[in-house]
């Protein structure tokens, strides 16, 4: 579509709509305990790099945003989309300190509190007084206008924080600005998880057959699409029984089932139980939009399993799809070694 098509704006806003619906589902998730959450040993500065680009879109033109990152700061434990949910968080809470522009600083440190990581969020905005300040990690308390907040954002970096054995600290004066420090327990570097850059589109393509099972219409050719554009062969069943026939009538060979958790026929793990049958190293990426309770209920969060959350972007798929693929090659490799 051309730039100055009519319609571009239209859905430009739909999807602005989608991006803040799913935002605001991660918050309510993350606020209630019951996000789906995959911890690892992260580097602070890198998932603080990959953010970045994501967190000039959601500041205006009127706003500079600095980041100053301290040079082998060390790690941290936590899920990657937990960090994301902070910063975004954070810094739209600073945005819309500074109506009128104004500075964001992100830094990283291990000098404001001893034996620990500080993420270090600040604003030159409008600041708070005591008795707000007070109030900010309250869930539902919001000082901006109706409609213009849901009062979640620093309740959810407070329980996100607490989750991952941290601390949030604030300084505020009004008509000064504020300074969020978030501190964070280190973690062993032995255990550091190296991920590509989230903005390597490349990085998360391939050529492999994958089977996607997904009962939801709408989600299963949204993965087939946008697995295919990455360069997949993608064979897609609605349920588990087609997915079973699918695999049976086929001569090539399956490098990975991308199922979701529940549907109507069967669950996902039992899917992939008789998929195992006849191919015993057949990989898997689960997915679901349902919580930990539910989850746990179908056997799927077991230590190490693969899984991703509802609702997700293509490329967040994409990125999670080679993820999983390159685990399976390095273990294939592994064992090979280890037999001869």
């Amino acid at each position: 579509m051309s730039p100055e098509a009519r319609e571009r704006a239209d859905l430009g806003e739909i999807q602005k709509a989608g991006e803040r619906a799913a935002g605001l589902t991660r918050q309510l998730l993350a606020f209630s305990r019951q996000q789906i959450l995959q911890p690892k040993v992260h580097d602070l500065n890198t998932l603080v790099s990959d953010v970045h680009p994501m967190l000039r879109r959601l500041i205006v033109e009127n706003i500079e945003l600095i980041v100053s990152l301290q040079p082998g700061i060390g790690s941290i434990r936590i899920d990657a989309t937990q960090l994301e949910q902070v910063l975004i968080n954070l810094v739209v809470n600073a945005r819309d300190a500074m109506p009128q522009g104004g500075r964001i600083t992100i830094e990283t440190s291990n000098a404001s509190a001893p034996g620990a990581l500080s993420l270090i969020v600040t604003d030159d905005g409008c600041g708070m007084d005591d008795a707000v300040r007070s109030q900010i990690f309250k869930p539902f308390f919001t000082t901006k206008g109706l409609g213009k907040g849901t009062g979640l954002g620093l309740a959810t970096v407070q329980r996100i924080v607490n989750q991952c054995g941290g601390t949030v600290d604030v300084t505020s004066q009004p008509a000064v600005g504020t300074t969020f420090t978030v501190s964070f327990p280190p973690a062993p570097q032995a255990e550091l998880v190296h991920v590509k850059s989230a903005g390597d589109g490349e990085a998360c393509r391939g050529s492999e057959t994958l089977l996607v099972a997904e009962d939801d219409p709408a989600v299963r050719r949204l993965a087939k699409v946008s697995l295919e554009r990455s360069g997949y062969t993608v064979l897609e069943a609605g349920n588990a029984r087609e997915a079973l026939i699918l695999a049976q009538n086929l001569s090539v060979r399956i490098h990975l089932v991308v199922t979701d958790v529940v549907m109507p026929d069967s669950a996902g793990p039992s899917l992939v139980e008789r998929l195992r049958a006849s191919r015993p190293s057949l990989p898997v990426l689960y997915m679901s939009g349902y919580t930990d309770d539910a989850i746990v209920h179908h056997g799927v969060l077991s230590e190490g399993t693969p899984f991703l959350q509802k609702p997700f972007t293509p490329h967040g798929l994409a990125q999670k799809v080679r993820e999983v693929l390159d685990q399976a090659g390095t273990c294939e490799e592994q064992a090979y070694v280890a037999r001869y």
